[in-house]
């Protein structure tokens, strides 16, 4: 029953971010928003619904803010697990599309094992070299359809994608602890609207004028389901780790790149090149073979911490 709930829970949630991607990368591309303005909205109203839903439930969402040591680790997490991939994210679909974004944030086992072999000062096994490099091929098909000429996306776009990779892997490792101690919805309430708060200030958001591109329709209609789908998603995903393997999660999400892809396929007429589908399934098998590995790593990572 709990293995058949994380299934569920990972499949609808893949579906429901996969199918977001699309739809940020229309509103990009057919209003004036800016990655920082729209990230700052979706942040900040999710976070608030998500504790304003947890306390019409009597849940205590302050008490976190009552330990220091508990509360550094949620504002690391809030800003480098969950700004740091959504704006990632938006910024690598806008210097894109949504199919390749959603792809490129699948190195995320490849950094977690780089880091965990570097922190316990051993060199990664065999088979994860093997899983790497298979990964790093299919990148190479997808980026350039086999032709070494050049990469078939912009440096930027490579940027954002590389950048990630990398802010996936923190935002899926880095708040088991807390989530465990605190609870799901509570994390990513806080989460949310602590990013939120963080890019609002950077970016000074009360001195744009891009208020009235959220009148206009359809944009607030797809801002408003992007925020819903988007925050379901993300509970679901992490909540789903609770009941099913690191092989399961990396198995079962790769229905988010599929979905992305046959929406923008329909929707924007995107047709990847032969080699770059070919790549697409290579860097899904390898990054599962790498989920293994990466589960791995982390044990040993538990066991060195245990040893401080």
């Amino acid at each position: 029953m709990e293995r058949g709930k994380g299934i569920f829970l990972i499949i609808l949630g893949s579906i429901l971010w996969g199918a977001t991607g699309p739809m940020m990368e229309w509103v990009l591309h057919n209003s004036e928003l800016t990655v920082s303005f729209f990230l700052t909205v979706r942040l900040i109203v999710a976070g608030m619904s998500i504790l304003i839903f947890l306390m019409l439930q009597r849940k205590k969402v302050f008490a976190i803010w009552k330990e220091p040591v508990w509360l550094k680790q949620l504002f690391i997490f809030a800003i480098l697990g969950m700004l740091g991939i959504q704006y990632t994210f938006i910024a690598a679909i806008e210097a894109s599309n949504a199919s390749i974004a959603t792809l490129l944030q699948f190195l995320g086992p490849i950094y977690i094992i780089m880091y965990v072999s570097w922190k316990g000062k051993v060199f990664p096994p065999k088979y994860q070299v093997i899983g790497i490099i298979g990964t790093l091929v299919g990148l190479f098909l997808l980026l350039t359809n086999a032709q070494i000429g050049g990469l078939l996306i912009s440096n930027k776009a490579l940027f954002w994608g590389l950048l990630l990779g990398i802010t996936f892997s923190i935002y899926t490792v880095y708040p088991a602890r807390l989530m465990k101690e605190w609870g799901v919805l509570v994390v990513v309430g806080w989460g949310m609207l602590i990013g939120g708060f963080v890019l609002s200030t950077v970016s000074q958001i009360w001195n744009t004028s891009q208020w009235n591109e959220l009148l206009e329709y359809p944009i607030i209609i797809f801002v408003v389901l992007i925020i819903f789908m988007g925050t379901i998603a993300f509970v679901m995903f992490l909540s789903s780790m609770k009941y099913i393997t690191a092989v399961e999660t990396s198995i079962l999400s790769s229905i988010e790149p599929l979905t992305a892809m046959i929406i923008s396929v329909f929707w924007f007429n995107q047709i990847l090149g032969g080699w770059q589908y070919t790549g697409v399934v290579v860097m899904l098998l390898f990054v599962t073979w790498l989920s293994v590995a990466g589960d791995v790593n982390l044990d040993l990572l538990k066991k060195l911490k245990k040893r401080r």
